[in-house]
Parts: C-alpha cells; sequence; structure tokens
C-alpha cells in the first residue's frame, strides 16, 4: 500500500520538473526563459557581422564574439528584423510543429560551419530557405526564440495554419497540465483514505 502512495506522488514530481524544461508544444505559449529573445538576437542577428564569405573576417568575427563553442551559426541581416518577427504571426508564418513555425517567404541568410572550440572555418553559405523559428510567447508578445536548420529546405504547406496565439484555439494546448491535475486529483483521493 505505501508504493501506491508513493507512486502518484513521484508522477507529479516528475511531470512538473518535466514541464519546467520541456519547450513548448505549440507556438506563442509563455515562456520560462525570459532572456530567449535576446539570445536568440545575440546568435542569429547581430550588427556588425561580415558582409562577405571571406574566411578570415567571418574566422576572426566567430573568435571575437564568442562563437568557437557552436559547430553551425546561422546569421540573419539586421535589417530584417522586422521580418524575421513576423514569422511568428499568422501574416508571417505557419504552424510547422511543437512551438516551430515556418515563414510563408524564404529568406537569405549565411551559415557558418566550423571546428568546434578551435574557430577554424570548414565552410560558409549563402542560402535562402524558408526559416523554421522556435517562437514563445514573452512580454505579450510572440517572438522568435531559436533557429531550427532546414536542410531539406521544408517549405509550408498551403493549408498550413497561420503561427499564431494558442489562445485563439487553432493551436494545440499543453498537454502535460491536464495530465498534472489527473495526477493531484488521484493524490487527493489516495491521500483521503
Amino acid at each position: 500500500m505505501a508504493a501506491l502512495r508513493v507512486f502518484p506522488f513521484l508522477s507529479v514530481f516528475l511531470l512538473l520538473v518535466h514541464q519546467s524544461f520541456a519547450k513548448n508544444d505549440a507556438p506563442c505559449q509563455l515562456s520560462n526563459w525570459n532572456n530567449a529573445f535576446n539570445t536568440f538576437m545575440k546568435r542569429h542577428i547581430r550588427s556588425g557581422t561580415p558582409t562577405t564569405l571571406d574566411q578570415n573576417q567571418w574566422m576572426n568575427y566567430i573568435r571575437n564574439n564568442g562563437g568557437c563553442s557552436r559547430p553551425t551559426q546561422s546569421f540573419l541581416h539586421p535589417n530584417d528584423l522586422d521580418k524575421v518577427k513576423a514569422v511568428c504571426t499568422p501574416k508571417g508564418g505557419a504552424v510547422y510543429k511543437d512551438n516551430l513555425c515556418i515563414s510563408w517567404q524564404p529568406f537569405t541568410f549565411i551559415t557558418v560551419r566550423s571546428e568546434q572550440g578551435t574557430c577554424g572555418i570548414k565552410s560558409i553559405r549563402e542560402e535562402t530557405k524558408h526559416l523554421i523559428l522556435g517562437c514563445d510567447k514573452l512580454s505579450n508578445q510572440c517572438l522568435p526564440v531559436h533557429f531550427e536548420g532546414n536542410p531539406d529546405n521544408i517549405k509550408p504547406g498551403n493549408n498550413a495554419k497561420g503561427c499564431q496565439d494558442p489562445s485563439t484555439g487553432d493551436a494545440p494546448s499543453f498537454k502535460l497540465t491536464w495530465l498534472c491535475l489527473l495526477s493531484v486529483l488521484l493524490i487527493i483521493i489516495l491521500c483521503q483514505n
């Protein structure tokens, strides 16, 4: 009988821990990581990025900006900031999966592949693809928080729903919430016995 009482407590604990570290399962849900958009900006839309594909310029830029630990980095043009943010809206993007949205229009950006830890450049490519971005709600605004690679150049489907706030009812809600509530009810029932 003791095992039956411990199991629900352990289940709730594991669910709550998982929920606090899990990414959202739909775009534009509240995020626990308030600095996510700033991190996205620092990694992908920086001022001062080289305007050429010169390997030496990129190696110096990555070395001077602390990017040697990331083997693949993509850089969007700072002038595209408003269009990039719009990917997290119905006008600029479509729901792809989980909290990811895919842009309706392709973007041109630079992808730099380097040797991790050494800043040695393997390749620099200018690419034109549809962006796949993680979109979370921060300060009452849905903003990009993650740049997902698109190696197969996936495009949004013709019938794809626009990237939007899940409160409109067109995006799934966070599934773990109901599971947590059910576990709490089960604990209450077992504790009363």
